[in-house]
């Protein structure tokens, strides 16, 4: 999740062709188009050889926009963590696995002529902004994990199904929607990804593949590199499953994080950030259980600290945060004492409020999907924010993208929420915009997420 890179521009020479990126936008009827509040500038960018990538199937596009915009944070469950490693100004995520053999060009990170690169600190500040810098990447529409290798070379991390992108599992049967864990390739420094093995990342026990190996559905992965090997959290049946592994592409077997997944209880017995409450576009909200704990998960390694982020409860949501010796893995995870970290204060807010205007309570049913990143004295977090139904007759329809950062120098302990909430777009039907992954190298900041709901693409964090 937290993709900080050390560049050193001997080692990249990238030469900049200009891409013009166009973005149309239509109504997803009969749902309302949202209104855009700021729309990212289309900038420069080099010329890519096209690379055949299956998306998800075409559905109206929605223009991408910004909005620029620190909430107190509450806190719940308190169980006494291991003392945290103090933050250090040095990258959290070096790579130690050398990239693929495929020999790569050298790159320099350039920023969009005319601009500067700026930091999460001066985004906060209100001094920096998101600009479109690709509108397609070739990733299908959805949720991916984005990290950088070295050598102009990005992996992504995503579930995907034969519907999707053609996938198999290991045994070569067609993958049912939503599907499994994948790994996808780029080579032109991000900009232009593609599956170099449209395989399930994770092997079966046996062939065909079983119910246990969970390959219809490894959902919403997070990858953490370390200095020894990779951690990756994902999303089966609501519960959050770990794996490890030495390279990034070779993972050992799955680990339940302990305590998650979605239950029936008596009323009263789910701790309070944890329980599922009503939604007024819902009408049986409990009908799979009481209690939440999991939903879309993140991950963060610091020294030998090892967190887990998961959805705590329904209507409203929260940001619960686990902590524990990387050594002991998944087993050895236990509540941090600032469980949950923020929460959807505001509720639903008036039924008929819905689009930009409904932006203040983009959160109330949900919130996950963490990407964490350490920046100076902070940690920076983008999350998934999900308002639920505009009304009672569809399904999830309102669905946004938030960052909140550490008060302090710590993770387990208080959080803000950045004040302009939700950025690049507004409350919108895109189920894809809430998944961002935040990737630095060098002075670059970019940002993963789904720019419309047939399309992902890449932004950069550059100076007003």
């Amino acid at each position: 999740m937290q993709r900080q890179f050390n560049v050193k521009s001997s080692l990249f020479v990238f030469s900049t062709l200009t891409l013009g990126v166009l973005l149309t936008c239509a109504g997803c009827a009969p749902l309302p188009t949202p209104t855009p509040t700021a729309t990212p500038t289309p900038i420069a960018t080099p010329t890519l050889s096209p690379t055949a990538s299956p998306t998800s199937t075409p559905t109206p596009t929605l223009i991408p926009t910004e909005t620029f915009t620190p909430i107190p944070s509450p806190s719940d469950i308190s169980t006494p963590p291991p003392t945290p490693a103090p933050p250090t100004p040095i990258p959290t995520d070096m790579p130690t696995t050398p990239p693929s053999p495929t020999p790569a060009p050298s790159f320099v990170f350039a920023p969009p002529p005319g601009r500067e690169f700026a930091t999460l600190d001066e985004f906060w500040a209100g001094a920096a902004e998101w600009v479109l810098e690709a509108h397609d990447v070739g990733l299908p529409v959805g949720e991916s994990d984005t990290v950088y290798r070295g050598g102009g070379e990005f992996w992504a991390y995503l579930h995907a199904s034969h519907q999707s992108a053609g996938v198999v599992d290991a045994c070569g049967d067609p993958v049912p929607f939503p599907g499994c864990a994948t790994l996808w390739k780029s080579h032109d420094g991000g900009l232009r990804f593609a599956p170099e093995n449209p395989v399930c990342l994770f092997p079966c026990q046996t062939c065909p593949c079983g119910p246990s190996d969970h390959t219809q559905q490894q959902q919403y992965p997070r990858v953490f590199f370390d200095t020894d090997r990779a951690y990756v959290v994902y999303e089966w049946g609501a519960g959050a499953y770990m794996r490890t592994s030495s390279d990034g592409v070779n993972w050992s077997a799955e680990t339940h994080v302990p305590g998650s997944g979605q239950w029936h209880a008596e009323p009263g017995t789910c701790p309070t950030a944890a329980s599922i409450g009503e939604h007024p576009n819902i009408y049986a909200e409990t009908e799979y259980g009481d209690c939440l704990v999991g939903a879309p998960p993140g991950i963060y390694v610091e020294g030998d600290l090892l967190y887990v982020f998961v959805g705590l409860g329904r209507d409203p949501g929260h940001m619960g945060c686990y902590v524990g010796n990387k050594y002991a893995g998944a087993r050895g995870l236990r509540r941090c004492s600032s469980n949950p970290l923020f929460g959807a204060e505001l509720g639903y807010g008036p039924p008929d409020v819905l689009g930009a205007e409904a932006n203040p309570y983009f959160e109330f049913r949900t919130i996950s999907s963490a990407d964490v990143v350490r920046v100076g004295d902070h940690y920076y977090m983008a999350y998934e924010g999900v308002r639920g139904p505009s009304n009672p007759t569809v399904v999830d329809d309102q669905f946004a993208l938030g960052f909140a950062r550490s008060a302090g120098s710590a993770i387990d302990g208080p959080w803000e929420k950045y004040p302009g909430n939700p950025v690049i777009m507004d409350l919108a039907n895109n189920w894809g915009i809430g998944h961002g992954d935040i990737v630095i190298v060098g002075p670059a900041t970019y940002l993963y997420t789904a720019t419309s709901t047939a399309t992902r693409g890449r932004y950069v964090l550059v100076r007003r």
